[in-house]
């Protein structure tokens, strides 16, 4: 993988976040593709609970300041980035105080869901491209971790479309079994249809939950990873009916020659 430049696009990265499958994996796989020698950034938002001063995110001031539009309604783009110690991965954080200055991830602290996850997730998608088209940094392949970062591939291959940058871009998207209870905003799929994407190819997003964002997300990949063992029937039979290429689950242990086999002769 040498010289192959991978974005990678996830909910949740460690060290920022707690310890779990997708943050631990966004971790892992990055790293392993950077050992390989390759070219790799790492975006997630930038959440209230993630300690700034111990994690030394600083503000990059030449990529901050453009307004995204999000139903309607323009949402200031800030964009903080920070090095993840000894490995010389550098993580960049998309941030708007609006959205993601509380100090929780997705949940308030009795655990109900955000009321405006939704916009959360659109404005994650457009804030990740539009900072990587001002970097003018190409990706040969986009790796999209946790159902927050599940609206990237719908809004690539829609609303980012005619985009020269990302002609040759492949998106995977891996799917875990890291879920959230109930739904979404039910404005969702109205907001989402707001941006021009046609509604056949996202009506799954009437009833926004868990299952159908990442149906939306394994829909409008080129590839997709199942990265959980034990995935719901729905999921993997959604994986499987895709028609796209997959790699079925391989255990963290052995996972890093499965992942650079499947990028190598799948996906590029």
């Amino acid at each position: 993988m040498e010289d192959k430049r991978i974005l990678y696009v996830s909910s949740e990265v460690v060290p920022y976040l707690a310890e779990n499958e997708v943050s631990l994996m966004s971790y892992e796989v990055p790293k392993m593709i950077n050992d390989q020698g390759g070219q790799i950034r790492i975006f997630m938002p930038r959440y209230g609970n993630i300690n700034e001063r111990r994690h030394q995110l600083h503000e990059v001031i030449r990529l901050s300041g453009m307004n995204l539009v999000v139903n309607d309604m323009d949402m200031p783009l800030i964009i903080k980035v920070a090095s993840i110690p000894k490995e010389r991965i550098q993580v960049y954080f998309i941030d708007n105080d609006e959205y993601f200055k509380r100090k929780a991830t997705f949940t308030d602290e009795d655990g109900v869901l955000y009321p405006d996850n939704d916009e959360r997730a659109i404005f994650f998608a457009k804030g990740v491209v539009e900072t990587v088209k001002k970097l003018n940094w190409v990706p040969d392949i986009i790796h999209v971790h946790g159902w927050m970062a599940g609206m990237l591939p719908v809004y690539m291959k829609h609303y980012y479309k005619n985009e020269a940058l990302f002609a040759d871009t492949k998106i995977v998207t891996s799917v875990y079994n890291q879920s959230f209870d109930g739904n979404l905003n039910e404005e969702m799929l109205k907001k989402v249809l707001f941006d021009g994407v046609p509604e056949e190819d996202v009506k799954m997003l009437a009833e926004p939950n868990y299952t159908n964002i990442l149906k939306a997300s394994i829909a409008h990949s080129d590839a997709v990873i199942v990265s959980s063992e034990n995935l719901s029937a729905e999921l993997q039979a959604a994986v499987e009916e895709s028609g796209k290429p997959f790699l079925p689950y391989v255990s963290k242990d052995k996972f890093a020659e499965a992942y650079t086999n499947f990028y190598k002769n799948q996906v590029l």
